[in-house]
């Protein structure tokens, strides 16, 4: 992320979405090697044969060696690739913009210009409440909103977001305009409709 920044912005903190949809993941990881040992085991002790009759002994190494392969399966085709794809995740605040960045294979990134950022809201679900993490909507305008899910310590993150909004530049008003006149005045020329028409 350092290497995009432009002259003078600064990364303010960078966090993962809150881990919460690792939980089934690591459930199964546990899970299925100790479901595939206890089949193994029931194959090997000649169960499956009592139950299948036309089962013979020589079937014993394949089914044990199915009950393995489907472990690894739900390691590699399920635990693993959820895991990844959570490391992947990135929020990255700066001291101009929020974004986010996602994938692996195809890489998917979010940007907001802080300076657009109109309305900024905080939802919180139950679960995400026991766990300190919510999704951050930041509004632009033109119906245009950018939720970033599960963000851990959403609370915290907002009030980062905030303070980072509050420490930018006007740059709404042409460069001098606020400075030159008094209380921020505009002269007439500059302002809506302000201009005399001859």
């Amino acid at each position: 992320m350092r290497k995009d920044l432009v002259p003078g912005e600064q990364v303010i903190v960078t966090t993962r979405p809150q881990p919460r949809k690792l939980a089934g993941p690591a459930a199964a990881f546990i899970i299925a090697p100790a479901v595939a040992a206890f089949a193994s085991a029931w194959i090997v002790r000649g169960e499956a044969r009592r139950l299948v009759p036309a089962l013979e002994a020589r079937w014993t190494p394949w089914l044990v060696t199915a009950c393995v392969l489907a472990a690894a399966w739900v390691w590699l085709g399920y635990c693993l690739p959820r895991l990844m794809r959570w490391h992947a995740t990135r929020y990255t605040l700066t001291s101009r913009r929020m974004v986010a960045r996602s994938g692996i294979v195809r890489r998917r990134e979010e940007q907001v210009n802080l300076l657009s950022v109109r309305n900024l809201t905080v939802h919180e679900g139950v679960l995400q409440r026991l766990l300190r993490s919510g999704n951050i909507s930041l509004e632009t305008g033109y119906d245009g909103v950018t939720t970033f899910r599960d963000v851990p310590e959403a609370a915290r993150f907002r009030d980062f977001i905030l303070d980072a909004i509050g420490e930018l530049p006007d740059e709404r008003l042409p460069p001098g305009v606020a400075g030159d006149y008094p209380s921020g005045a505009v002269p007439t020329e500059m302002r809506e409709g302000g201009r005399n028409e001859r």
